[in-house]
């Protein structure tokens, strides 16, 4: 399909093809740089994945039928299409003037959002091309087409500031990760919702203090977090239409899941400090009111949450980003003793990890219906 003969803006594109298709057009513009941070594979930074797609594309929605056929409907009406592009909200950013840490702090946060919603496209839209099944393949063909959206829109803020990703490039050089299926379900649930509540955190603070506001890209996070929330809305449905997934052994599982994206999202959000000064919030604060947001919201599918108000709980946290700290410090002074304390305070991140996972969680029932609305 030619892109260039419906569309001409990613924010128009109606499926993941055309928005793929005007974002490579663009990427003649695009920084190596920007697109050697994107290529990066560590513990803390967005990974591409491949999956079993036969088996996904085995899923049965009949169990949840009345509650798909009405999300399917809403992401049809498409009530984003045409949003994620600069207007005259758009203010002047005066990039050679930012001062320089905040400067290279926000663009790393803009390269990783870039890579994550990307992440998600590369996979939605493998599905899609691979799958049979018809409503599997129109749940996934929807998802990609926002996810493009979204990379793309904040490619064009990191190209404002000359520093753009080569999105195809990553698609064929960046290293893609396996997970089974059900890891897929858990991670990318919890991707998403934990996606709507930051950038809904984010902004509502930004709109009761309009004067930390340093870019315009945070006016369109209202918006974003409506397809982050229903893509998270999605993948519950996924689950629930097998039992197995959300219970017995699988419930480890979750916990798991659950607490490496809490722990990654602490310790990656505190290598940022002049970023989240500058937008005025407590990294600290802002942690526990997304953990919050994002408990409440995962009682939808997961028979269990996260005691974050344990004792053990924030002073754990904290102490696993000290020891990622001093395993940088540890990496960049190198050689033999370099190594050494590298291995030393991974096991003291290791260790955090594992007290954090040892704290015992809550149980509930989980509702008849998951359906949720944005309540935040």
């Amino acid at each position: 399909m030619n892109a260039h003969n419906t569309a001409t803006h990613t924010a128009d594109a109606t499926t993941v093809e055309e928005g793929l298709a005007i974002q490579q057009e663009q990427a003649k513009f695009d920084s190596k740089a920007a697109t050697d941070v994107a290529m990066q594979n560590t513990l803390l930074t967005p990974r591409f994945y491949t999956t079993d797609f036969d088996e996904m594309d085995a899923i049965n929605v009949s169990p949840v039928r009345a509650d798909w056929d009405a999300l399917i409907a809403e992401m049809e009406a498409d009530p984003n299409k045409g949003h994620f592009r600069k207007t005259d909200a758009w203010d002047h950013v005066d990039w050679d003037g930012m001062e320089p840490k905040l400067k290279k702090e926000f663009i790393d946060f803009l390269i990783s959002s870039c890579t994550a919603e990307f992440s998600g496209c590369v996979l939605y839209k493998e599905m899609k091309r691979r799958g049979k099944n018809g409503d599997i393949v129109q749940l996934f063909q929807l998802m990609a087409r926002d996810e493009a959206r979204h990379a793309g829109f904040i490619n064009d803020a990191l190209r404002e500031a000359g520093v753009a990703v080569n999105l195809g490039f990553l698609t064929q050089q960046k290293k893609y990760t396996y997970f089974r299926p059900k890891f897929i379900y858990y991670a990318t649930y919890l991707s998403e919702k934990i996606g709507y509540a930051r950038y809904i955190t984010i902004f509502r603070h930004l709109q009761a203090n309009p004067e930390h506001r340093f870019h315009p890209i945070f006016k369109w996070f209202e918006e974003w977090c409506g397809d982050e929330f229903r893509h998270g809305e999605a993948f519950a449905l996924l689950m629930k239409t097998d039992p197995k997934l959300t219970s017995g052994g699988n419930v480890l599982w979750i916990k798991f899941f659950l607490t490496a994206v809490y722990a990654t999202m602490y310790v990656r959000d505190h290598q940022r400090p002049a970023f989240h000064a500058a937008l005025g919030v407590d990294p600290d604060w802002y942690a526990h009111e997304v953990f919050t947001k994002t408990s409440a919201m995962t009682e939808q599918i997961f028979p269990i949450t996260l005691d974050i108000e344990h004792p053990r709980w924030q002073p754990t946290l904290e102490r696993l980003q000290r020891a990622n700290v001093a395993i940088a410090r540890a990496k960049a002074r190198g050689g033999v003793a370099g190594k050494l304390s590298q291995l030393a305070h991974s096991a003291k991140a290791a260790a955090c990890f594992a007290s954090l996972y040892l704290i015992p969680t809550k149980k509930h029932v989980v509702p008849e219906s998951t359906r949720l609305v944005p309540a935040y």
